[in-house]
């Protein structure tokens, strides 16, 4: 999917991600656990997410790939099993409690971190060269932090990277001065001190080192650590590290400077208008635009009651409550009425972890316009001679399938040659007529990405969607085509409505009349694509039909609200799910994208070896003969 604004030009490798998540849920033995990225490597307390740190980003793919694995495997066997998360917090409240406490914290995580490394080595040895890039790539890093702090004066950074080297150092002359800024008996009693970490074995030992060692440097060190190189491994959505705000905390109570009034002004009152104006309102104006004055006296103008509420206020203020359909999506009273008909999907996820907070709308069918009724008839013209080369070659099959005989059985009708009788062993005299003409055993559900980007693309797939629906109407093989996208207006974290616009159903698809619906489908926003998937698998296979195919029409990888880390997974399980219940799911590829080798290989670990590209969108038609042959042919 092509991007005009990336605030993170990072990519994220969809196949490395797999990796992840399958490594995970090896290592967790539970299926639903997810991988993240996030500035730092964690594991959450209530949820089964592991956070791997962005740091490796920067550094050549294999020492990437070992180093993020290194984060799973730490998270998984090392924190997750053998840190004590009471011993974690009280050590979290008694660094708060310490004049140096991001210190005593980054000294506890990265001590903490090498301890479980050993744990996580001993229980699975295969892990060992995953940890040895770990500490390779932080050692050249934490050497240049110790001579850049150095010239910086960053004396507590400088501390830090000082310990870590002499933590992870192979030999004794390997060694950096830990404190030269500190004094003399400090540093003879931090000699001392330091070396006492290979004699923890657990959290609270840990946690006692690091606080010892903070306590010691406080009087050397006058400022805490500039950079934050690490964090503790658990993380809550609390964010224990920041107070809660309240109501109270947020609203402005701050009283004026001056504590003056001016007297009621005589005569007309002049005032200043901010007009606004916005996509999603229908009006300018408003009083969006309002200040906060900490000067200036009070007067008795606007005082008679509290400002009426307005569209714009959302922006800024606390609000709590449900969204609902805005005039940009009016699809009638049928769309509206099924805000409310369908069940919110919060209290479960049956379309996937990722898509827990997704709705499904369904789009009612609209009769089409006459401006449709003759794009229609034109693209019919366009797509006649592919379509009446499919029909004479599927015809001349189900002919020779016919007409042809199987001879060599054991049982039938008596051939006229019988010289076998005399010489085989085990004879086979009889033959059989082919069999009568059959109907298609097969159904078809074509899935159409409806996102923006697909606004320079979307003429030329209704000429292939055409094409297919004409195809399949002839051969009389049943069909539902479908446009999903979702809406990033309306999205929030707690719902995100996904659209599903049905242009030809299954019931109506060998009707004479179907088809025209097709011109309807138009680019919106964004698509989700695993949550489409999963609808339609379901619609599917609550089909008689033996032979059934999903194809997806898209021009590239999934793209949502908060979709954006987990939507490549998300799909890529939704198709697996779709196989193995017996459900063939090809994905067409549209537009320039598919020249670009990171793009085919993201749509590749999606959908595997099960996917065509298209880089001319013009090739469709071409494209889909050979592909509707196969599978018309292997329905029989």
């Amino acid at each position: 999917m092509e991007r005009f604004m990336m605030f993170d030009d990072r990519p994220i490798d969809s196949f490395l991600v797999m990796q992840l998540s399958d490594l995970a849920r090896t290592l967790a033995q539970n299926r639903h656990w997810t991988v993240e990225f996030a500035a730092h490597s964690g594991v959450h307390l209530t949820r089964p997410i592991v956070y791997v740190s962005r740091f490796w980003d920067v550094y050549p793919a294999h020492e990437k790939e070992a180093a993020i694995k290194s984060d799973v495997v730490l998270r998984l066997i090392g924190t997750r099993r053998h840190t004590d998360v009471s011993a974690v917090q009280a050590f979290r409240q008694a660094a708060d409690a310490q004049p140096l406490p991001k210190l005593a914290k980054q000294l506890f995580s990265f001590a903490e971190d090498l301890r479980l490394e050993m744990v996580c080595e001993r229980e699975r040895p295969g892990t060992k060269r995953w940890f040895r890039v770990r500490r390779r790539l932080y050692r050249r890093y934490f050497a240049q932090q110790w001579q850049a702090n150095q010239t910086r004066s960053a004396l507590a950074d400088q501390f830090l990277a000082a310990m870590y080297l002499r933590l992870t150092a192979d030999s004794p002359l390997d060694d950096v001065p830990l404190a030269p800024m500190a004094e003399e008996a400090v540093q003879t009693r931090l000699q001392t001190l330091w070396t006492q970490w290979f004699d923890a074995s657990s959290t609270t030992e840990v946690a006692q080192w690091a606080l010892a060692l903070t306590e010691l440097m406080k009087q050397s060190l006058h400022s805490d650590l500039v950079h934050d190189y690490t964090s503790l491994p658990f993380v809550s959505d609390a964010g224990q590290d920041e107070q809660t705000l309240t109501i109270d905390d947020i609203k402005r109570t701050d009283p004026l400077e001056n504590d003056d009034a001016l007297a009621e002004a005589n005569g007309e009152v002049k005032r200043q208008t901010l007009p606004t104006w916005h996509r999603e309102t229908s009006r300018t104006g408003g009083s969006f635009l309002r200040f906060e004055l900490e000067r200036g006296s009070r007067t008795g103008m606007m005082g008679d009651g509290a400002r009426p509420g307005d569209d714009g206020d959302q922006a800024l203020a606390i609000v709590q409550g449900t969204s609902q359909p805005t005039n940009r999506n009016d699809y009638g009273l049928e769309a509206h009425a099924s805000f409310n008909d369908h069940p919110r999907t919060g209290s479960g996820a049956p379309y996937g972890e990722a898509n827990r907070r997704a709705e499904l709308v369904l789009v009612p069918f609209s009769p089409p316009s006459p401006v449709h009724l003759e794009q229609y008839r034109a693209k019919q013209a366009a797509v006649a001679p592919y379509r009446k080369r499919l029909v004479r070659v599927m015809e001349q099959w189900l002919e020779h399938q016919r007409s042809a005989w199987r001879t060599n059985l054991p049982a039938g009708r008596l051939r006229k040659q019988l010289v076998p009788f005399f010489t085989d062993e085990r004879p086979r005299l009889f033959y059989k007529k082919g069999e009568p003409a059959r109907r298609f055993d097969a159904v078809f559900g074509l899935l159409v990405d409806c996102s923006a980007s697909m606004h320079d693309k979307m003429e030329e797939t209704k000429t292939g969607l055409v094409l297919c629906h004409e195809a399949l109407k002839t051969l009389r093989v049943p069909h539902a085509i479908v446009g999903f996208w979702e809406d990033a207006n309306e999205a929030t974290a707690a719902w995100q409505p996904n659209y599903m616009q049905t242009a030809v159903s299954f019931r109506r698809s060998l009707e004479p009349s179907s088809g025209p619906a097709i011109m309807q489908l138009e680019p919106h926003e964004d698509n989700r694509d695993g949550l489409a998937i999963r609808w339609m698998t379901e619609q599917l296979l609550g089909r008689p039909e033996r032979q059934k195919v999903l194809l997806v029409f898209s021009d590239g990888e999934p793209a949502a609200y908060g979709y954006e880390q987990n939507g490549i997974i998300d799909t890529h399980e939704a198709v697996a799910d779709a196989r193995r219940r017996g459900i063939e799911v090809v994905n067409l590829f549209l537009g320039r994208g598919a020249d670009d080798e990171s793009t085919r290989r993201t749509v590749e670990n999606i959908y595997g070896r099960f996917r065509v590209f298209v880089p001319h969108v013009s090739e469709l038609a071409d494209r889909l003969l050979p592909l509707l042959k196969a599978w018309l042919q292997k329905s029989l």
